[in-house]
């Protein structure tokens, strides 16, 4: 019954276009013949929250209370589940649960549970400074047999520019420049590769030689379920 659903809130703005894509993707699989089978979200999107890349390498936990901020004005407005559409974020996530009276979905945690049920062993892992050098994939694929494989220097370097100096800067984003990188990962034994940072399936796709898992859309899957909402049939 729709009455019986949840509301879900959205900590967004990091970035908008990120925000966005969990949005439409919610939607566009959400089971609904009308309006009113749709989900009630809320989002709040925060574009003052800190860069988390530049906060995590230089030590500071400056986004947190951004964030915590963004939580608290969506549960005051009757959210009972939260998500986060960034993955270097979720580097603050058992601070910001701690700071919540209601469950934050952990994209991460969603991510590696769905790879370890699809059976896969070496992923490699596409995703920002920060979030290689925090170690919070690491934690979170901790005992699924899954080994993750990671750009050398340049191929990292190249993805920065991506993401930074394109995506986020609305700029046209070349992915072909990133093939280099991509074939080494696969030489040390990549089956797929992660789209890490929640602006990379906005210019990502499978192609025939790739595959490319998107942790929004599973995001996305996960919180329709959360909330009491159903997946259409087909996906």
């Amino acid at each position: 019954m729709i009455h019986e659903r949840k509301i879900l809130g959205i900590i967004g703005g990091m970035g908008p276009m990120a925000t966005a894509d969990l949005f439409i993707k919610i939607i566009e699989m959400t089971d609904a013949d009308c309006d009113g089978g749709h989900l009630h979200i809320l989002i709040d999107n925060n574009t003052d929250i800190p860069d988390r890349t530049q906060s995590i390498l230089s030590g500071s936990d400056a986004p947190l209370r951004f964030m915590a901020e963004s939580a608290e004005r969506l549960m005051a407005q009757g959210a009972d589940i939260l998500v986060i559409p960034c993955h270097t974020a979720h580097y603050y996530y058992d601070a910001l649960q701690r700071l919540c009276r209601v469950p934050i979905l952990n994209m991460l945690g969603v991510l590696a549970q769905a790879a370890r049920s699809a059976g896969y062993r070496q992923l490699g892992l596409l995703a920002t400074d920060g979030v290689v050098q925090s170690g919070i994939y690491d934690s979170a694929f901790h005992g699924t047999g899954i080994e993750l494989i990671y750009p050398d220097p340049e191929g990292q370097e190249a993805l920065m520019r991506l993401i930074y100096r394109q995506v986020k800067a609305g700029k046209p984003a070349d992915v072909s420049a990133l093939e280099p990188c991509l074939d080494g990962m696969a030489s040390r034994g990549a089956e797929a590769f992660i789209l890490g940072c929640t602006e990379l399936p906005l210019v990502f796709s499978d192609r025939p030689s790739r595959r490319f898992i998107d942790p929004t859309l599973l995001l996305a899957k996960a919180a329709i379920k959360a909330v009491g909402g159903s997946i259409k049939p087909e996906l």
